[in-house]
């Protein structure tokens, strides 16, 4: 099931821009996001957030299998 992701503009601590889905928790406290497309999964989402930002990683959150540390 494709679901919507999305990615943070303003990098973690680390260096680290996040990818997240709409549904996730720290979604709503996000307030500088790009909408990256419906996916099939976090690894394609995480793929295509890489363009914009190449560190990019997923949320440990609702990403989960795509959180590296």
């Amino acid at each position: 099931m494709k679901q919507k992701y999305y990615v943070n503009n303003n990098a973690q601590l680390n260096g680290d821009h996040e990818v997240h889905v709409n549904s996730c928790p720290y979604f709503s406290v996000m307030y500088s996001r790009i909408y990256l497309g419906e996916f099939n999964s976090c690894e394609e989402a995480v793929r295509e957030a890489k363009k914009r930002f190449p560190r990019s990683n997923g949320c440990s959150t609702c990403n989960r299998p795509c959180h590296t540390t």
